[in-house]
């Protein structure tokens, strides 16, 4: 028996239900019982009848998932993190929150969101202050509803979605550590950012406009803000899909995004912006092989990799996220 009838066949006896990110290699990808971005993914699993979970991405968004659906047991093939999840803690929140409070703003007067890209304490810690999760599609509306508090923003942990989202809304925006004048600013930015998306350039754009003359650009909104100040169309996974999907399959287009999922857009005349392969190390760390360890381990009772967390950081977790659902229904 081969692998991947060995895994349908062993998940089919565990009642298990085998979830994988976008940005999953092919071999995991094709397999999956439901694919997606990260909230999308953990809200299918929530809403399926299976009790096991198997979630093939990386750390927060099988945290993602626990924090849904408590009652589910959750596991991941492979821990992999996620570089931009793991530029923030809840330490490094604190202090990015003394650091406005040392620029003259005083903690009562900050209104604290994260990107779903980030760990359970960080969720925690943002909602303890009245704060809400982002994704990269709602980002606009929760800082628009955060905005109505009168209180400034301190979005974490992505520079590059807050200030690109400030941008497109007219507001002022600011790194922290970059020596303007926060207290000027509506959105604090914290300085972290995806290590994929900065592979992207304004080189590479000027090189295929140049070298393909009305080609579209499309781009996530994690890229720097000179990329995306440049390109045809700014939008999360999701929404990239639909817009290439809904292109005249004549139109040349040059996506801004994780290899894998550019590579599985359409058959032709899109291509990927970078002269490099752009390729997430960790989202492409589970393999076959990971699967089908893991599937034989929770059949022999030696499950490994549960994602656990304690039910008072799952709680506020959860209630930073329901926010957020709550605005963007």
């Amino acid at each position: 028996m081969d692998k991947k009838a060995e895994i349908l066949k062993l998940k089919e006896e565990l009642g298990a239900l085998l979830a994988a990110h976008y940005y999953q290699r092919d071999e995991v990808f094709e397999i999956a019982d439901i694919t997606g971005d990260s909230l999308e993914l953990a809200r299918k699993c929530r809403d399926s009848d299976k009790k096991i979970v198997l979630f093939c991405g990386v750390g927060f968004m099988g945290q993602s998932v626990k924090i849904l659906s408590p009652e589910k047991s959750v596991y991941m093939p492979k821990i992999a993190c996620c570089s931009m999840a793991r530029m923030i803690d809840s330490h490094y929140f604190d202090d990015a929150v003394a650091k406005m409070e040392a620029a003259g703003i005083k903690k009562e007067d900050i209104f604290p969101l994260t990107y779903i890209n980030s760990n359970a304490d960080v969720k925690a810690k943002v909602a303890e202050m009245g704060g809400v999760v982002c994704t990269s599609s709602s980002a606009d509306t929760i800082i628009k509803y955060a905005m109505k508090s009168g209180k400034k923003i301190l979005f974490v942990p992505d520079r590059c979605l807050g200030v690109n989202t400030a941008n497109k809304m007219g507001l002022k925006s600011c790194v922290i550590g970059d020596g303007k004048n926060m207290k000027e600013c509506d959105v604090i930015c914290y300085d972290g950012f995806c290590s994929i998306h900065q592979l992207f350039s304004v080189d590479d754009i000027e090189f295929y406009r140049a070298k393909y003359p009305g080609i579209l650009i499309a781009v996530h909104p994690e890229c720097d803000p000179s990329v995306v100040a440049k390109a045809d169309f700014v939008g999360s996974t999701s929404q990239i899909l639909k817009y290439v999907k809904e292109l005249d399959p004549e139109q040349k287009v040059a996506v801004g995004t994780e290899f894998n999922l550019v590579n599985r857009l359409r058959d032709k005349n899109t291509y990927v912006l970078s002269s490099t392969k752009p390729e997430c190390p960790t989202m492409n760390e589970t393999t076959l092989d990971d699967v089908l360890e893991l599937l034989k381990a929770i059949k022999n009772g030696e499950a490994y990799n549960e994602i656990t967390l304690d039910e008072d950081t799952r709680l506020k977790a959860k209630a930073s996220l329901d926010k957020m659902l709550e605005i963007t229904k």
